[in-house]
C-alpha cells in the first residue's frame, strides 16, 4: 500500500519553523508574560541597541523596544519566533532573500531601510513598559524623523501607533479611527511646515526635502504606515492577514525604488536626468 503524503510542513522549511515556534510561544505566552510595568533598573545591565539610520531612507521601521534576546545579541528582532525578517522578504522589502538578524547592518545601504524603536530600553515584553514612556518616546521618534527624513515610517505594531496618536492628538485613538496601512497625509511624522500638504510642490521622484532656493519651504514629513506586530506573542491576526498588510508597504517600496533608479528631478523646470543605481536591489 503506497504511503500517504505527509500533511505536516517540512522541518527544514524556515517559514514553517518560524511559524511553529511562534505558535508554541503563543500557547505558553499566558504563563510567561510579565505581569506589568518593570523599572528600567531591572534590565540596565543589557547594552543599548543602536539605531540603523541614514539620511533619506525609503522606510524607517519603528519597533516597540528591544526584547531580551535582541538586546543581548545586538540584532533587531533577534528572537527566533519573531516574523520581522520573514515578512520583510515575503513582502518584497528584501526581495533577493530572507536576511538573518545579524545582517541588519546591510538594510540602510543595500535596501534603503532602517530600524529604530519608540522606547530604547530593553524589557522581557511590551507589558513591562508604561504608556507614558511610550508617548514620550513618540516625541523622540518625531525628532529622529525630522532629522533623518525618511520617505515613510513603518510602525511595527498597533500599540506604537496608539502611542504616536496620543502624542499627536492628546487622546487615545478611537476604534473607528484605527486602520492598518498608510495613514492620512495629515498624520505625517517629522513635518516642519504643517501648512504644506505632502504632495504640494514636490515633484514625483524627488526626495521630499527643502527647495533648492534655500528658503526652507519646509519638509512635508514622512508618510506613516501602520503594520502588524511581528512578535511571536501577537496572535490576533493570521500569518496570511499579516502578509497581506505588509505586502502593501512592499509594493510601495518597490515602486519608489524603481523611481529613484530611473529619475531625478532638478529645480523648478522639472528637468529629468538618469540617476546612478542607488543600491543593488532590483
Amino acid at each position: 500500500m503506497p504511503s500517504q503524503p505527509s500533511k505536516r510542513k517540512r522541518a527544514d522549511d524556515p517559514a514553517a519553523s518560524t511559524e511553529s515556534l511562534a505558535a508554541e510561544k503563543t500557547r505558553k505566552g499566558k504563563r510567561r508574560r510579565s505581569k506589568g510595568y518593570t523599572s528600567p533598573s531591572s534590565y540596565d545591565h543589557l547594552p543599548p541597541l543602536p539605531d540603523t539610520i541614514i539620511p533619506n531612507l525609503l522606510c524607517l521601521f519603528v519597533g516597540l523596544n528591544p526584547g531580551i534576546q535582541t538586546a543581548t545579541k545586538g540584532h533587531p528582532y533577534a528572537h527566533p519566533t519573531n516574523l520581522y525578517w520573514l515578512l520583510l522578504h515575503a513582502s518584497g522589502l528584501t526581495p533577493d532573500r530572507r536576511l538573518a538578524p545579524s545582517e541588519y547592518v546591510s538594510l540602510p545601504e543595500k535596501y534603503s531601510l532602517g530600524n529604530t524603536n519608540i522606547v530604547s530600553r530593553a524589557t522581557k515584553d511590551g507589558s513591562e513598559l508604561s504608556k507614558a514612556e511610550m508617548v514620550v518616546g513618540a516625541g523622540v521618534l518625531d525628532e529622529k524623523v525630522k532629522e533623518w527624513k525618511p520617505e515613510a515610517v513603518c510602525l511595527v505594531g498597533k500599540s506604537i501607533w496608539e502611542a504616536v496618536w496620543k502624542w499627536k492628538h492628546g487622546r487615545g485613538i478611537r476604534k473607528e479611527e484605527f486602520k492598518y496601512g498608510f495613514q492620512n497625509e495629515t498624520e505625517n511624522m517629522g513635518r516642519n511646515n504643517k501648512d504644506v500638504g505632502f504632495f504640494d510642490g514636490a515633484k514625483k521622484g524627488s526626495k521630499n526635502q527643502e527647495g533648492e532656493d534655500g528658503k526652507g519651504r519646509g519638509w512635508d514629513g514622512a508618510r506613516v504606515f501602520v503594520a502588524t506586530s511581528t512578535s511571536g506573542l501577537a496572535a490576533g491576526l493570521s500569518r496570511k492577514e499579516k502578509e497581506d498588510i505588509w505586502a502593501e508597504l512592499g509594493g510601495w517600496v518597490k515602486k519608489r525604488r524603481e523611481e529613484r533608479k530611473q529619475l531625478i528631478i532638478k529645480g523648478k523646470g522639472g528637468i529629468v536626468e538618469p540617476v546612478e543605481k542607488e543600491n543593488d536591489v532590483g
